[in-house]
């Protein structure tokens, strides 16, 4: 199974904190996480108006931004070892799993660093992460292209499920060109 993934973090540095995590699967099932646990301190105004100020834990349950979600997804808000073993549970409904994120430089190590690092993670999920930049370029398009454009999506960019939609769909448009 493929699982498409996108990570909210608190900056692009070494010691980033993990905001949030969506996750999508091939079959279209979907988990979001937000973190209550990450270090508020490196909340700069950019996070803050963009990731944070958007989290689902901040909005009234009557105006959730539901556009992005499937009916049964998966919502969990909870520190990091319990957003890993929300995660390790659903993960664990398949045999082998591939991870998919946009760049995953960030987000693969994020997603390692939630269960104590790439030695830890779930036994059904490969060790190689495989990310859509790289798929991007492989198939002539230009690596840095705006991803909701290319897939033909708009809504809350930077809310890591919707993200997580997003490389989906430009995943799937790729794969089929030759």
């Amino acid at each position: 199974m493929r699982v498409f993934f996108d990570c909210e973090f608190t900056g692009l540095h070494q010691s980033t904190t993990l905001i949030s995590i969506g996750l999508v699967s091939e079959d279209g099932q979907q988990l979001y996480c937000e973190l209550d646990d990450y270090d508020l301190a490196q909340v700069d105004d950019w996070i803050r108006k963009n990731v944070t100020n958007h989290l689902w834990i901040q909005q009234p349950a009557a105006i959730m931004p539901l556009d992005d979600v499937a009916m049964g997804t998966e919502y969990v808000v909870d520190n990091a070892p319990g957003v890993a073993e929300a995660i390790r549970k659903w993960l664990s409904q398949w045999d082998s799993v591939e991870m998919w994120s946009d760049v995953y430089a960030y987000d693969w190590m994020l997603f390692c660093n939630l269960f104590g690092g790439a030695f830890n993670i779930p036994g059904n999920v490969y060790y190689i992460p495989f990310d859509l930049a790289t798929l991007l370029w492989a198939k002539g398009e230009d690596p840095d292209v705006n991803r909701e454009q290319f897939a033909g999506i708009t809504g809350n960019k930077h809310n890591a499920l919707h993200d997580a939609l997003v490389i989906k769909a430009c995943f799937e448009k790729l794969i089929k060109k030759p």
